[in-house]
């Protein structure tokens, strides 16, 4: 039996958040098959609590440093020569000062490309429009929504030969399971939850404005799970709306599944997004989602949810929680989500498509 393929991965972080926990899915189901070092650029390692014990995985140690573009590619560089894997995985913008040092060539190179900061909200700043133009011209390039699709055929000009839409997936039967248990959420009334990375980018600012709003007009509560830089901020801003008795900063919670059981409907107040993996697993829990419509969101939704994709608008964002919550269509708009997601996005998809990717066949 030939060894295994060594992969190197770097991340510009490697803390819990979309794109890490991707690649825990894809690590745990792809087993012994290959071989992980992770290259984490901030140095945070908190995501490797998510994969199996028994990997052939470990993490590698280079100095990088903010703002040392050329010493970064310098020092990259030579660390690929050294390390000489099999295939260089990078992931997002932060990572394209080791896509740089690979060019043109050393090693063949996979990047995934999962959506963008709140810089490039309102338009592609046009340095790293040539950067990711010429950084990527010779790699082939993982796109989870056809938004960034179109955005990297029309704007950066890549080869869409080069391009490969994969769709995020998700385990379907861990997130509809019935016997979950809810995770406890203080107050009285229906539950408006998110589960989020709390990132300007997310605007949860935004969902406790609305929240107010509805909170004004019916008993209600709000659960949000997920930790993030945002977190002192936001717990504030409660305390000043005068809504922190019925907010539950819930953290960052391994077993999420059981916070989808504890909500009424899932709420998305974000600037950008391109295919929030939050919203399919919300889908699964047979939740309707009212949502910023950003990214792919109207595409991934049931037909029956998508009149509550909403502007980034506070006033439509409560309006269309309030409507949901005081209605009789909730419940048939969640189980819609759920034929959706189960034949749409189930995780065994994404499994075999990146399999091909990590193995170079695709």
């Amino acid at each position: 039996m030939p060894d295994p393929q060594t992969l190197l991965h770097v991340f510009p972080t490697f803390a819990v958040g979309g794109s890490q926990m991707r690649f825990a899915a894809l690590a745990n189901c792809f087993g012994g098959e290959f071989r992980h070092l992770v290259v984490a650029m901030d140095g945070r390692k908190d995501c490797s609590a998510n994969l199996r014990h028994d990997l052939d995985i470990c993490y590698p140690q280079i100095v990088l440093r903010q703002r040392d573009t050329l010493g970064n590619v310098w020092r990259f560089r030579q660390f690929l020569k050294s390390v000489k894997p099999d295939r260089l995985l990078t992931y997002n913008w932060g990572s394209i000062e080791c896509a740089i040092a690979n060019w043109p060539g050393l090693v063949a190179h996979v990047h995934t490309e999962d959506g963008f900061g709140p810089e490039e909200v309102d338009e592609q700043l046009m340095r790293r429009v040539l950067t990711r133009r010429y950084a990527l011209s010779h790699s082939t390039v993982v796109l989870p929504s056809r938004a960034l699709c179109r955005i990297a055929s029309e704007i950066w000009k890549l080869d869409p030969a080069s391009l490969r839409h994969i769709p995020n997936g998700i385990d379907c039967n861990r997130f509809g399971a019935h016997h979950v248990t809810p995770l406890g959420c203080a107050g009285l009334g229906p539950v408006i939850g998110t589960v989020a990375a709390l990132r300007p980018e997310k605007n949860l600012g935004r969902l406790l404005q609305a929240f107010r709003r509805v909170r004004a007009a019916m008993p209600c509560r709000l659960l949000i799970a997920g930790d993030g830089p945002e977190r002192v901020k936001l717990e504030h801003a409660a305390l000043m709306l005068g809504i922190a008795e019925d907010v539950t900063f819930a953290g960052h919670i391994v077993e999420t599944e059981r916070v989808y059981k504890a909500m009424s409907l899932f709420a998305l107040s974000s600037d950008t997004e391109q295919m929030p993996t939050a919203v399919l697993e919300a889908m699964a829990a047979g939740l309707p989602v009212v949502s910023t419509d950003v990214g792919d969101v109207a595409q991934m939704v049931a037909p029956e949810n998508r009149p509550y994709l909403t502007p980034l608008d506070v006033p439509a964002l409560a309006a269309a929680m309030l409507k949901l919550l005081s209605g009789t269509e909730a419940t048939a708009i969640g189980a819609a989500n759920r034929v959706v997601v189960r034949e749409r996005y189930d995780q065994e998809k994404m499994f075999a498509a990146y399999k091909a990717v990590f193995s170079g066949s695709a």
